[in-house]
């Protein structure tokens, strides 16, 4: 297998993996990325290969890093500078992490509000 085979395939591997892990179907996360779900079902049977807009969109869609999807690394957590947020947050799946991803811009939004305001 040659590296640009084996790239392609732990790319499937892993955008397949990841939206899985996130509970979403194609078509969710087509929506969340802003492409057809066909697009995402080509590019996890390699039948196409996503340009770097494409691989961008897919990335912020599914909140992990471009090197994770592309082999770069080995797991999300590394590419999140080993930030147990970023690990924990990780774990979770659909519904649970759009509740703290809501959470999390709540808390700053108020974070923000009170530097504004001073001590």
């Amino acid at each position: 297998m040659t590296e640009e085979t084996s790239s392609a395939v732990i790319f499937r591997e892993r955008l397949k993996k990841a939206r899985e892990l996130r509970a979403w179907n194609q078509a969710e996360l087509g929506r969340k990325a802003g492409m057809p779900a066909s697009s995402v079902a080509h590019f996890e049977t390699g039948t196409r290969k996503p340009s770097f807009e494409s691989l961008r969109r897919l990335a912020n869609a599914l909140e992990i890093t471009t090197d994770y999807l592309l082999g770069r690394v080995d797991s999300p957590e590394l590419a999140q500078a080993g930030d147990p947020l970023f690990r924990d947050i990780g774990k979770l799946s659909g519904n649970d992490r759009e509740i703290a991803k809501g959470f999390l811009e709540m808390l700053a939004k108020r974070s923000a509000e009170k530097k504004e305001k001073g001590p």
